[in-house]
């Protein structure tokens, strides 16, 4: 959807550009704002590393490990579904680190493997749970304690106070974060999260047949005691003999073999089956 609305924009401006003749405007537009894309990037890239070497002594420290112990009961009320323990917490408190410290480019993959963490767990693998919900609503609003990307950008613009604006985001966030959250419990009751569908773990597809279900039940220790007597090819009586002992008495094949080269019509077909 949002590549539907950015190839919208451009051809409404170009096409409107060429309606009243700015084609040139446009074109020169172009270069100066790729230009000035390159400096801004480079411009925070040194503070950006700053922070995510930070945030990588941190973790390698065990200090995000602290932080989760420490936030543990305000996330265990957040996100009751995640498991005491889980490496699924652990992530979501890196992410939501990340954010309040203002690092939007190490808060993206933090983000995305929390999310990862949480669909592990998530008990309906083709809905969002509520862990997953709420995650979404504190990290798009999330807190900021330190705007380092907002700050470098203002910096790399020629700021003369770019640290300023901390103040302000402190205050707009934590608002956000709270109506985010408010809005969060009051609309999930809207859009319940199904439970998950009765034996979906083991599939109740149609039963296998038991090994001695193919005869069809008591019918199978009949045939074969009577076809192994009836064939005229049939020499051995010893063959059947087995399976006349485990399946009961049955008639005598070897007495009734003078009656192989019987006259047609002479022996019934119920005779030779027994």
């Amino acid at each position: 959807m949002i590549d539907l609305i950015w190839l919208g924009l451009l051809v409404v401006g170009l096409a409107v550009a060429a309606a009243t003749g700015r084609v040139d405007q446009v074109t020169e537009a172009v270069m100066s704002s790729s230009q000035v894309a390159v400096e801004t990037v480079i411009g925070f890239l040194g503070i950006t590393s700053l922070w995510l070497g930070v945030m990588k002594i941190a973790e390698e420290a065990g200090l995000v490990a602290a932080l989760a112990r420490w936030l543990e009961p305000l996330l265990r009320r957040l996100f009751p579904s995640i498991p005491a323990g889980d490496p699924a917490l652990g992530a979501v408190v890196m992410s939501i680190s990340a954010n309040i410290l203002g690092v939007g480019p190490a808060a993206t993959p933090l983000g995305l493997k929390a999310m990862q963490e949480l669909q592990r767990i998530n008990p309906h693998k083709h809905a969002a749970s509520d862990a997953m919900v709420t995650f979404l609503a504190m990290t798009t609003s999330g807190i900021t304690l330190i705007p380092a990307t907002v700050i470098a950008v203002r910096a790399a613009a020629g700021s003369a106070h770019p640290a300023e604006i901390v103040g302000p985001t402190l205050v707009a966030s934590t608002v956000a974060t709270c109506v985010a959250l408010l809005a969060d419990r009051l609309l999930r009751p809207l859009a319940p999260v199904p439970p998950p569908p009765p034996g979906r773990e083991e599939p109740a597809g149609p039963p296998q047949e038991p090994p001695g279900a193919a005869g069809h039940g008591p019918e199978a220790a009949v045939i074969p005691s009577g076809t192994g007597a009836a064939p005229a090819g049939h020499r051995s009586p010893g063959t059947a003999a087995p399976g006349a002992r485990e399946r009961g008495p049955v008639s005598e094949p070897p007495r009734r073999r003078g009656a192989r080269p019987a006259r047609p019509g002479a022996n019934p077909p119920g005779r030779q089956a027994g």
